[in-house]
């Protein structure tokens, strides 16, 4: 029973997902499932199935996830869509999660043209975000900005395949027939065409020797030790070697291929939520330069700093990476940035949830802590009344950045989904104070 509803939470009907989330809650309340306190662990970086997510996680299925392993905040963030932000604030507000909503895409730092930054071996492209959405809802030039995300992406996407298909004879894919119907909103990425590849060469060879001998040859690898017919190593593999810089389909971005983290930041502003830095792992050109670069785009709007920890340490290591990670957390906390963290999911193997008691994490895990409750806050409140963090009421009502990060902090300890409704009495003349005791 538990497989066939976890398998419903993930269909891409709905109407079937919030069918399931009603029969768990109802199993919950009648004492058949625990769900366990929250616990000092969040995840604010997981991709849904409206992007990609490697397990099939619908927003529904992550909420109901993070909710029974007790998470204190959980947020997704899908490339380039808001299709899953209402479904997953609805979900979780059912189930007493702390929730949030974001987006990300890749932008151009003119500034920053002649340095490799977070995208390897692209000068100048950087991958960016937006974090704790109110709701999905776009107006005026947002709309159009959002509408543009998603078509150019498609467009990428098709032109990718056509030069790629061309390698990989005979298994060719068709965009609306291999691809789409891997998403559940025709938003599909890099991920869901490797995959698509991936399917196809089976149908298209039907013996495992004929399957290993079409890969190695167009891989220049032994497929045999990639996990045949689609396991994790061939999925990567494919995307190196044929997607990537290098490789057979890969386009090398120019300045108006993407666009400018000023254009993105203003959209994020527009809808509510909180423009987003992003950090890779502090290896790079550009990221080695990482002050000056948060400086620009603080300059443009930027207000948090996203960080995937799993992949800036390994356990018992002490090596560059990890002492990368210290420093750019400290930076953040610093210049007052909230750190933003969570796993992803779009591809095999990442964890649910990073572990936040190991060696390398527990340093750094108050303030983890601290950036998740910032970004639920900042939710609620501009939801509720437009005093979200980076509003006009914020920027009026805190003389530093530290007594800013103080009282969201507060705020997002202290109000769960279930509690949201006593923020009905605060509006865009309460004071900070009076926030304060209404939440107590």
């Amino acid at each position: 029973m538990a497989d066939e509803l976890q398998e419903q939470l993930d269909s891409f009907d709905p109407a079937q997902r919030a069918q399931a989330l009603d029969i768990l809650l109802k199993k919950a309340a009648d004492g058949q499932i625990e769900l366990p306190d929250a616990a000092d662990r969040v995840n604010l970086h997981c991709h849904t199935a409206f992007s990609y997510n490697c397990y099939g996680y619908s927003p529904t299925s992550f909420a109901w996830l993070a909710r029974k392993k007790g998470l204190s905040v959980a947020g997704i963030v899908d490339f380039d869509v808001l299709d899953g932000v209402v479904e997953f604030l609805d979900a979780s507000k059912k189930l007493d999660l702390r929730a949030c909503a974001g987006i990300e895409t890749r932008v151009f730092v003119p500034e920053f043209a002649d340095k490799v930054i977070n995208s390897p071996g692209e000068p100048g492209i950087s991958y960016h975000m937006g974090v704790g959405f109110p709701n999905a809802s776009v107006e005026g030039s947002a709309t159009q900005f959002l509408a543009n995300l998603k078509a150019t992406a498609q467009q990428r996407n098709q032109a990718l395949i056509d030069r790629v298909n061309r390698h990989l004879e005979p298994a060719k894919l068709d965009y609306e027939t291999d691809v789409l119907c891997l998403t559940p909103a025709g938003n599909a990425t890099e991920r869901h065409i490797c995959l698509a590849y991936a399917r196809k060469a089976r149908q298209v060879f039907d013996t495992d020797d004929a399957l290993a001998e079409f890969w190695t040859e167009k891989l220049d690898t032994d497929a045999k030790q990639l996990g045949l017919p689609e396991g994790r190593d061939l999925i990567n593999t494919i995307r190196v070697k044929t997607m990537k810089r290098g490789g057979v389909g890969y386009v090398q971005p120019g300045s108006g291929s993407f666009p400018t983290m000023e254009e993105m930041n203003r959209f994020v502003l527009d809808a509510g939520g909180i423009p987003t830095a992003t950090w890779l792992d502090g290896t790079s050109a550009g990221e080695q330069q990482i002050q000056e670069l948060l400086e620009i785009a603080m300059s443009t709007g930027v207000a948090a700093l996203n960080i995937i920890p799993d992949r800036n340490y390994t356990t018992g290591v002490a090596d560059e990476k990890v002492a990368n990670l210290f420093k750019v957390v400290d930076l953040a906390e610093n210049i007052g940035l909230p750190v933003v963290v969570g796993t992803e999911m779009n591809s095999p193997g990442q964890k649910f949830v990073d572990d936040f008691d190991s060696p390398e994490l527990a340093r750094v895990a108050p303030v983890f802590m601290k950036g998740a409750y910032i970004v639920y806050a900042h939710s609620i409140l501009q939801r509720c009344c437009s005093i979200g963090y980076v509003s006009e009421w914020a920027k009026q009502n805190f003389k530093t950045v530290n007594e800013k990060n103080d009282f969201y902090e507060a705020v997002g300890k202290a109000v769960t989904p279930q509690r949201e409704h006593i923020l009905a009495a605060c509006d865009a003349n309460s004071t900070p104070d009076q926030i304060r005791k209404i939440i107590q």
